[in-house]
């Protein structure tokens, strides 16, 4: 039986595995250049005490803060993927422009992890990029999606992308086939099915354990799947 009905599992192994290859490769990489830009020794003495850790723990947390950015990347790189290999969907790549288009629905979008991940003037940005889009010809008649996967206060939203330019300190003009939309909403969108996203994050459980090896208990997974309820709307 398949993990998961919108995509296939060859797929969806493959994307969780470049996110697990990208963390062992992060945290090596976090361990020989831990001490490249200087560590503040009053801030660790502080927060070590503090906290009633180790040093050695503390080294620890400190390797995968510092590696916090990438994890964030990646995660952003796996929905990109996900979504790209659901049927009739296409993954543009890197460099595309955009994230992931669907010819037969005429959507495009670019996708980011978090509603905080795109800061400033970079939300115009991807607002233009949308807009240039458009106005070629293959993607006319298209709408252009901006998709916050992580929505702030598990909001659900689909309305028209009207970033602030902090240039000119004005919003960018509303348009009905340029959107903002979370995470949520999109899979349904995507797939057809209301829960995929959370579908998709219950899947994960079993593939981390089966696939690659790692132990996660029944009621770690709960503990989770908790997390997962205070960002998201469920079932």
């Amino acid at each position: 039986m398949p993990y998961l009905k919108f995509i296939s599992d060859k797929n969806l192994i493959s994307a969780v595995g470049k996110v697990v290859r990208i963390i062992k490769t992060t945290e090596r990489e976090a361990s020989s250049n831990l001490h490249k830009n200087v560590i503040d020794p009053f801030s660790a003495l502080f927060h070590g005490v503090t906290h009633a850790i180790t040093y050695k723990e503390w080294i620890k947390q400190e390797k995968a803060r510092q590696s916090q950015k990438t994890m964030q990347n990646a995660i952003g790189d796996f929905h990109q993927e996900v979504l790209g290999a659901i049927p009739g969907w296409k993954n543009l790549g890197v460099g595309g422009g955009l994230d992931v288009a669907n010819d037969k629905m005429k959507i495009i979008a670019e996708v980011k992890n978090k509603f905080n991940t795109t800061k400033g003037n970079h939300k115009v940005e991807i607002y233009d990029a949308i807009k240039s889009k458009l106005k070629s010809e293959k993607f006319h008649r298209f709408t252009g999606y901006y998709v916050e996967i992580i929505p702030q206060a598990k909001n659900i939203y689909d309305k028209p992308f009207t970033p602030s330019d902090n240039k000119t300190q004005k919003r960018r003009p509303s348009a009905k086939n340029i959107r903002i939309i979370d995470g949520i909403s999109f899979y349904a969108l995507a797939t057809g099915r209301k829960y995929a996203l959370q579908e998709l994050f219950e899947a994960l459980s079993h593939i981390l354990v089966d696939k690659y090896k790692f132990k996660l208990s029944k009621e770690e997974a709960k503990k989770y799947f908790e997390l997962f309820k205070l960002a998201f709307l469920t079932k």
